[in-house]
């Protein structure tokens, strides 16, 4: 005889409700003070890369499939300045001139 199985509970017979795509947002605190960054997001690539790549475990995982990660800001690459082509163009000239 086969059995049948039990259907699962969906999320809101649960007692929890569906978040929006626009309340699954992802969070970045990155200030002076601290050494470490914190990061909150509910993105399935965020959280894998964070695990994968940087080998790092959460935090903290709430209930609808977000995650908090704290990692130090040294693993992070601080944004460059993009030069115009302009800027490149005089920052070579004053190197030349030197």
């Amino acid at each position: 005889m086969r059995k049948i199985a039990k259907k699962s509970k969906t999320v809101e017979e649960q007692g929890f409700k569906r978040l929006t795509p626009f309340e699954k947002e992802t969070i970045i605190v990155f200030n002076k003070g601290e050494k470490e960054a914190s990061i909150f997001t509910y993105e399935k690539t965020w959280q894998q890369h964070l695990e994968k790549c940087f080998k790092v475990s959460p935090e903290f995982v709430n209930k609808y499939g977000g995650k908090s990660y704290i990692i130090d800001k040294d693993r992070i690459m601080k944004p460059r300045v993009r030069y115009s082509r302009k800027k490149k163009v005089i920052k070579s000239k004053e190197k030349s001139n030197s």
